[in-house]
């Protein structure tokens, strides 16, 4: 497991030389080990140490806040789980990043209302056409990694049911079912962090680093079939591209 740099590190509060020697330890301990190993508990490790089991405690607060350990209620203190990684490179960014795990869907709300203005704009419609909205938790083996909120125009989509998006490749079933054809999108990426909604949707603390994606696709016949914004959890997702240099590049 990759150490994060310094500064990439939440801000800390003043520590101590014993602190910052279990901190040490334990950052040494997760370099060893795999994703999702068990920590020795804080008795354990107290009496390795030689330190009180409240320094121990701050150390580890420490660690969860920057992301590399995780605690579980009833079980104790984990190393990170790994981090799913996604491709952006040609089609890739238009697909269920390549992982292992089972991917699913929660639908958290479904409606249907006017654009209205702002909606209009993006989806390339008029204010009072019907726009589908829905918010959904995408899963790997059960565990709540992203929040997508997605409009899509109503009228490309009749018969949609909340049921088709908890499962499946959404693109595969706008091909299959509605002869529709993703062509191309345009994504931005930012980087941010969980405000109370969030974090409760994705059980992590407030403030949690995440990832934010907003993404407008376009099918084959050039019509703007969604406009997507969506949050990753940064302690289990990560983005990789490929850049392609030419003989002129210096």
């Amino acid at each position: 497991m990759t150490r994060p740099e310094p500064e990439q590190r939440a801000t800390r509060t003043p520590s101590t030389p014993k602190r910052d020697r279990v901190r040490r330890y334990i950052l040494d301990v997760i370099d060893n080990a795999g994703p999702g190993t068990g920590l020795a508990s804080e008795r354990d490790l107290a009496n390795e140490l030689g330190v009180s089991r409240p320094t121990i405690r701050a150390a580890i607060d420490e660690l969860v806040r920057s992301g590399l350990l995780v605690r579980q209620h009833g079980r104790g203190t984990f190393t990170s789980p790994r981090k799913i990684t996604q491709e952006l490179s040609g089609a890739g960014s238009l697909a269920v990043p390549p992982a292992e795990g089972d991917w699913t869907s929660h639908v958290v709300s479904f409606d249907t209302a006017p654009a209205g203005w702002p909606r209009a704009g993006r989806l390339g419609l008029s204010p009072d056409a019907p726009v589908l909205r829905v918010t959904r938790i995408r899963l790997v083996d059960a565990e709540p990694i992203a929040i997508e909120r997605l409009e899509l125009p109503a009228a490309l989509v009749p018969g949609l049911r909340p049921a088709d998006m908890e499962t499946g490749n959404f693109y595969r079933l706008l091909r299959e079912r509605y002869d529709i054809h993703v062509a191309e999108a345009t994504q931005t990426l930012e980087p941010s962090v969980t405000n109370p909604e969030q974090a409760d949707l994705l059980d992590v603390p407030s403030y949690f680093p995440i990832m934010c994606v907003e993404r407008t696709t376009q099918d084959t016949a050039g019509r703007v079939i969604e406009h997507v914004r969506s949050v990753y959890r940064g302690d289990r997702y990560r983005i990789t591209s490929k850049l392609h240099f030419d003989h002129t590049s210096g």
